[in-house]
């Protein structure tokens, strides 16, 4: 029985996707394994439209970042990169590629499975641990729709897109105005127990949001 949620894993190794599928099979995910970046054209076009891509960095042809940026630029769903590649500055070219996780090989199944409930957490709604606040807010210039996670600037109105991740963030300051948030609370407020207390993506994650924005205002203003 399953929760309706379906998954893409993109994995090159026979063994490690086998792993994945069986281990989120058994926790109800709906789990579809692809090869690459053709598999992905032909699933968004017939279905099912997966939830969450659990996606490779190192694939052969288009490679995972390809793959990850083409799935933002679409308006794809939530992406966890899964790679052997742990350096920092891997770390933040993937999040700057659109992705909302980042896990290193050798991985825990357990946690990346918290990841993958984090994320999907993220995606459906406000995140854990958040104090009530109005469905809309006006914030300077932005409106910011936290039942619809939508930002919108300028009039006409034109939207910000923003990660599942990034509409979290948003959704912590705006919530808590004039108040100093330290790294823990915003990793407690987004990611819950999936936290690392030593993760810095968070860091990358606040930078680009910032962009986001201050390059929407800018071209508001031209």
């Amino acid at each position: 029985m399953t929760d309706g949620t379906t998954i893409a894993i993109f994995e090159d190794d026979d063994d490690i996707r086998s792993q994945l599928a069986g281990y989120r099979e058994e926790e109800g995910f709906r789990v579809v394994s692809l090869d690459g970046g053709a598999g992905l054209d032909r699933l968004l076009a017939t279905g099912p439209r997966p939830h969450l891509v659990v996606l490779d960095w190192m694939l052969p042809g288009e490679d995972g970042l390809s793959i990850c940026r083409r799935l933002r630029e679409a308006a794809g769903p939530p992406v966890v990169i899964l790679t052997a590649k742990d350096e920092d500055i891997d770390k933040v070219l993937g999040l700057e590629m659109g992705a909302d996780d980042y896990v290193s090989k050798p991985f825990s199944a357990r946690v990346l499975l918290a990841r993958i409930r984090a994320v999907r957490r993220r995606a459906n709604g406000a995140p854990a641990s958040v104090e009530p606040a109005p469905e809309r807010l006006a914030v300077a210039d932005p409106i910011v729709d936290l039942a619809g996670r939508a930002v919108t600037i300028g009039e006409p109105a034109a939207e910000i897109p923003l990660t599942s991740a990034e509409h979290d963030l948003l959704h912590c300051f705006v919530t808590r105005p004039q108040r100093v948030l330290s790294r823990d609370q915003l990793l407690d407020w987004t990611r819950g127990r999936a936290a690392d207390a030593f993760d810095r993506t968070i860091d990358v994650q606040v930078s680009r949001l910032r962009h986001k924005l201050d390059d929407a205002d800018g071209r508001r203003r031209l």
